[in-house]
C-alpha cells in the first residue's frame, strides 16, 4: 500500500486498546492449534504508532483451529448490516482451505478479539482482509508442516483441501485438520513468509453467497443489544436538556422516588432514574421537575449556510494545477453557482443501547457500538477501572452509518451500574437519538467553471466549507483547476455548528458529489452536449469511463441535450477506492413537485468483489438510504433546540419510493478489493438532480430536494 492510503484513516489516539499477550489469549483459547502472524506492513505499523496505537511488533491472533475442525474467526470489526460477517468468513475460508459453513465468526469482543480502531469507513474488506488472509495462509502452512510430520512425508508432497490434508500421488494417505489439532495447543511460527492463493485459485471468493446472518435476522432471532437481559438488571431512563448547551438552573427528584421500586442517581449533571420495570422508570423520570436556561441563538436551519460562510477559516488547497485566470480567459462560457446541503441524522432503526454489569473489578458491556474498543477506553476512564477490566461485547448492531462511533449511552449505563451496585440497561428513545446524534454536517460548495467552444472543460474553481475534503478532488481532465477545503473535518471550528456534528454514510463525499455533479451537467447543458458524451469527452481515466459506459449500457442510454423531457439523469464518483457511475429516470409532477424515482442503474468497479451478492445487496441499500437525504431529509432546529425528534417530521424514504434498481459490478478478479459499504450512495444526489433538470428544466441547488423547493425552482 502507498503511504497516503494510511492517511484518510481516522484513527482514535487517545482511545488505544490493550492487546491481550499470549499467555492471556492462550488461557481463553482453551484447545486447538492457535495460528501467530506478523501484521508486517511497516507502513500500517508506523500509522498506529503515530496514532497513539500499541499492537504487538511481530504478530496478531486472528484465528484458531478447533479440536472438532471448526475454524473461528476472530475480529474486532462488528456487523450492522455491510456483511463482513459473510465477506470476511469467505476471505478466511479460501485461504485456509475449509468449507464456508465451518467457519464461525466472534466480533467485537474486546477479551476475545485483537485490537481494531472501529468499524467505518468502508476500510473492513481493505484493511483488516490482507492480515486475515495472511494469518490463513500461515495456518495452513503451519497445518501442513505438522502433517508432514503426522504422515511422515515431506511438505511438498501434501496439498491441503476442504479441511484435509492428502498426499498429492496417495488421496488415501491423509489427515484432517481436526486429527492434527485434538487434544493439543500448538502455538507455531513459520520461518519463512506464507505464499496467498493467487486470485485465479479462488473457489469462494467472488462467489455470490446468502449472507450468514440473514435467517436469523428475518426469523428474530438475531440478538442486539437491546435484547440481552441479565438477572436483576434496572432500565435506565435520565434526565435530557431541551437543547443543546441549556444550562440546569434547579431540579427537584422528590416525585420520582414515590414511584414504586424507584432509584434515582444525582451524580453531577448525570441525573437518572433507575427501575425493574421500563414503563415505571418513565412514569419516574416524568414527575422530576426541573428549570433549564437555553442559549439564545439566532441561527437556525435558514441563516446556517450564511453562518458557516461567516466563520469559515482560510482554505487549504487539496489540489491544484495549470492557471484559472488562464482558464477563464479561454473558457467561452462561465458558470458559478453555490450548492447547499442542511444537517442530516443517522436515524437507525436500532437506537443506541447498552447493558453494563459490575461484578467486582471488572466490568462487561454489551453495547450497539461501531468502535468496541474505544467504548472500553471510554467506560474505564468513567468507571476508574484499567481498560484491560472493561469487556466490551458487540451483539449485531442495528445500523450505525457513522453514527455510532460515540459510545455516550455505553459510559451512561457503566456509570449507572457502578453506583446503583446492578446491571442497568440504558437504550436512548427515539427523541434522545436525534437529539444526541452527531449529525451530517450543513456545507456549502461554492463553484466556478468553465467551458470552451469544443466541449473541453478549462476552468474549475471548487471551495467546499464544513462538510470535508472527501470526494471534493475531481477526476476529470480539465488542464486549469483548484479545490479548497475550508473547515475540512466534518466536526467543524469550534463556534460552526450549534451541536455535535459527525461523519455519515461516505462523510463529505454525498455533498460533494452533489454539487460536482450537479456543476458538471450545467456545463454539459452549456456546451449543448449530451451528459454522457460531455463527461466522457472530458475524462482521461479509464476505470471512470469503463463505469460510465457500463452503466449506460444496461440502461440503454440514448444521446440527448438536457433538458430532454425524458427525466433521465447522470452522476459519477470515487469512494473507498471504488468507482461507481449512476443513471436514474425520475417522474416529476409540475404541480405539487413531487419526484419519484422510477429506475436506478448503478455500475461499479470495486476491484475483486469478494461477496458480489452481498455487493449488490448494499447497492440497493445505499439507493435506498441515498433516496432520503437527497428528496425528504433535513434537520430543522433553532441554536440548540432540534425540532425532528421523531419520524412524524424526519422522513426516511418508504417502501413505495422505491425505484426499479438494477446493478453491475465489473469484474476485476486481479485488482485488490476496495470498499463497497459506502461508495453507492455517493451519487443519488446528484443524479436525481440532473435528472430533475432532464425533467423540468429547473435546476436544484439545495438538498434535500423537497417538493416545495422542486415547485419553486420550476
Amino acid at each position: 500500500m502507498k503511504k497516503e492510503d494510511y492517511m484518510d484513516i481516522d484513527f482514535y489516539d487517545d482511545r488505544t486498546g490493550l492487546p491481550l499477550s499470549r499467555r492471556e489469549f492462550l488461557k481463553l483459547m482453551g484447545g486447538g492449534i492457535v495460528i501467530l502472524f506478523s501484521v508486517g506492513d511497516p507502513l500500517l505499523l508506523e500509522a498506529q504508532r503515530r496514532r497513539g496505537q500499541s499492537l504487538p511488533d511481530d504478530f496478531n491472533a486472528f484465528l484458531r483451529i478447533g479440536e472438532n475442525g471448526r475454524v473461528t474467526c476472530f475480529t474486532g470489526k462488528i456487523e450492522m448490516g455491510q456483511g463482513v460477517i459473510t465477506s470476511l468468513a469467505q476471505m478466511l475460508a479460501d485461504e485456509l482451505e475449509v468449507h464456508l459453513d465451518f467457519v464461525d465468526m466472534v466480533m467485537g469482543d474486546t477479551d476475545l478479539c485483537p485490537y481494531d480502531m472501529g468499524t467505518f469507513g468502508s476500510m473492513t474488506t481493505r484493511f483488516f482482509g490482507p492480515p486475515l488472509r495472511a494469518a490463513a495462509a500461515e495456518a495452513r502452512e503451519v497445518l501442513i508442516e505438522l502433517a508432514a510430520e503426522y504422515l511422515q512425508v515431506s511438505t511438498s508432497q501434501l496439498k491441503a483441501e476442504a479441511g484435509v490434508i492428502y498426499h498429492k500421488s496417495q488421496r488415501q494417505k491423509k489427515v484432517t485438520y481436526a486429527q492434527l489439532t485434538k487434544g493439543k495447543k500448538i502455538v507455531r511460527k513459520l520461518k519463512g513468509k506464507a505464499v496467498l492463493e493467487k486470485p485465479s485459485d479462488f473457489t469462494i471468493v467472488g462467489t455470490p453467497v446468502l449472507r450468514r446472518d440473514a435467517v436469523a435476522k428475518v426469523t428474530g432471532e438475531a440478538k442486539f443489544a437491546g435484547d440481552i437481559r441479565e438477572p436483576g438488571m434496572l432500565y435506565a431512563r435520565i434526565l435530557r436538556p431541551p437543547a443543546h448547551g441549556a444550562r440546569m438552573i434547579s431540579v427537584d427528584t422528590s416525585g420520582a422516588k414515590k414511584i414504586r421500586g424507584t432509584q434515582v442517581i444525582e451524580n453531577d449533571d448525570l441525573i437518572a432514574v433507575l427501575n425493574e420495570d421500563p414503563e415505571l422508570a418513565e412514569e419516574a423520570l416524568g414527575q422530576i421537575k426541573v428549570r433549564f436556561e437555553k442559549l439564545d441563538s439566532q441561527v437556525d436551519d435558514k441563516t446556517i449556510f450564511d453562518h458557516l460562510l461567516k466563520v469559515a477559516p482560510e482554505g487549504d488547497i487539496v489540489s491544484q494545477g495549470g492557471d484559472l485566470a488562464k482558464g477563464e480567459e479561454i473558457s467561452k462560457s462561465v458558470v458559478e453557482k453555490t450548492y447547499l446541503d442542511g444537517y442530516v441524522a443517522h436515524a437507525p432503526i436500532e437506537t443506541h443501547t447498552a447493558l453494563a454489569k459490575i461484578e467486582g473489578d471488572k466490568a462487561t458491556i454489551w453495547a450497539s457500538t461501531q468502535g468496541p474498543f474505544g467504548l472500553q477506553r471510554g467506560a474505564a476512564s468513567v468507571l476508574g477501572f484499567p481498560a484491560k477490566k472493561v469487556r466490551v461485547i458487540t451483539p449485531f448492531v442495528g445500523g450505525g452509518f457513522g453514527g455510532k462511533n460515540s459510545n455516550q449511552q455505553g459510559e451512561e449505563a457503566a456509570i449507572l451500574a457502578k453506583l446503583s451496585g446492578k446491571p442497568v440497561q440504558v437504550t436512548w428513545t427515539r427523541a434522545e437519538e436525534f437529539f444526541y446524534d452527531t449529525f451530517r454536517p450543513a456545507a456549502v460548495v461554492k463553484i466556478k467553471g468553465g467551458v470552451n467552444g469544443s466541449g473541453r472543460i478549462t476552468l474549475w474553481d471548487y471551495g467546499v466549507y464544513f462538510a470535508g475534503e472527501r470526494g471534493a478532488q475531481h477526476f476529470y481532465n480539465i488542464p486549469n483547476h483548484r479545490t479548497m477545503a475550508f473547515s475540512a473535518g466534518w466536526r467543524g471550528a469550534p463556534g460552526s455548528h450549534p451541536f455535535a456534528t459527525g461523519p455519515w454514510r461516505a462523510p463529505a463525499n454525498n455533498t460533494n458529489t452533489f454539487a460536482r455533479e450537479s456543476h458538471i451537467d450545467i456545463l454539459a447543458a452549456k456546451a449543448g452536449i449530451d451528459p454522457l458524451e460531455f463527461r466522457l469527452k472530458n475524462l482521461k481515466d479509464e476505470r471512470m469511463i469503463r463505469v460510465l459506459q457500463a452503466a449506460a449500457k444496461k440502461f440503454g442510454w440514448k444521446p440527448a441535450k438536457a433538458p430532454s423531457g425524458r427525466g433521465y439523469g447522470i452522476a459519477a464518483g470515487i469512494d473507498a477506492g471504488t468507482y461507481v457511475a449512476h443513471i436514474a429516470e425520475v417522474k416529476v409532477n409540475k404541480k405539487t413537485g413531487h419526484v419519484q424515482v422510477k429506475r436506478v442503474v448503478c455500475a461499479q468497479d470495486m476491484g475483486l468483489s469478494i461477496n458480489p451478492e452481498g455487493a449488490k445487496i448494499q447497492i440497493e441499500g445505499c439507493i435506498t438510504m441515498g433516496l432520503g437525504y437527497a428528496l425528504s431529509e433535513d434537520i430543522h432546529f433553532k441554536g440548540g433546540e432540534i425540532f425532528d425528534m421523531n419520524f412524524d417530521t424526519y422522513e426516511i424514504p418508504k417502501f413505495s419510493w422505491l425505484p426499479r434498481i438494477e446493478t453491475v459490478l465489473i469484474d476485476d478478479r486481479e485488482a485488490a478489493p476496495q470498499g463497497g459499504g459506502e461508495p453507492p450512495i455517493i451519487c443519488m444526489g446528484g443524479v436525481i438532480a440532473n435528472a430533475i433538470y432532464d425533467a423540468t428544466g429547473a435546476r436544484l441547488l439545495q438538498l434535500p430536494m423537497t417538493p416545495a423547493r422542486v415547485k419553486a425552482a420550476m
